[in-house]
């Protein structure tokens, strides 16, 4: 068996392994973070710490829109770095059997940030993955954007 947290942007219904993921909380402000890539809006201290937040909305295409007081924050870290990514809602754990993944190369070749599909209570739900997330050139940006001679500047 394996846990996933299930989170919605719009129609689309995504997942992240629930070992990946620190904690939801309620959409906060974003302070810009000059130099960063496009898919990131900013960043925020969680806890002391400074997370990137990531609009999953420009990765995958969909239309852009304000952040709403229902929106939530997924905190979860991939191999990296911990990220904070805005989704519309988070709709909790979903337990899964091995045998019902699928990995999505089988479906569709070359998809990118999603590595299968499961069937969830509401239909499908594409596992996302987060270390594939961010593009070596986007990982590099925002490196050199959270450095401190970066902020100095």
């Amino acid at each position: 068996m394996s846990a996933l947290v299930a989170f919605s942007l719009d129609d689309l219904f995504l997942a992240l392994p629930l070992d990946r993921v620190a904690r939801a909380v309620r959409a906060v402000a974003a302070t810009p973070l000059p130099q960063a890539p496009e898919i990131v809006c900013g960043v925020i201290n969680v806890q002391g710490r400074i997370v990137p937040v990531i609009n999953l909305r420009r990765r995958f295409g969909l239309a852009e829109r304000e952040i709403g007081l229902d929106d939530q924050l997924l905190i979860a870290h991939s191999a990296t770095r911990m990220l904070a990514m805005i989704v519309d809602a988070v709709g909790g754990v979903i337990e899964c059997d091995e045998k019902e993944f699928v990995a999505v190369d089988t479906v569709v070749a070359g998809t990118r940030h999603v590595k299968g599909i499961v069937k969830g209570p509401d239909g499908m739900v594409l596992i996302h993955d987060l270390d594939s997330f961010l593009s070596l050139e986007e990982e590099r940006a925002l490196d050199t954007a959270l450095s401190p001679a970066a902020s100095a500047n």
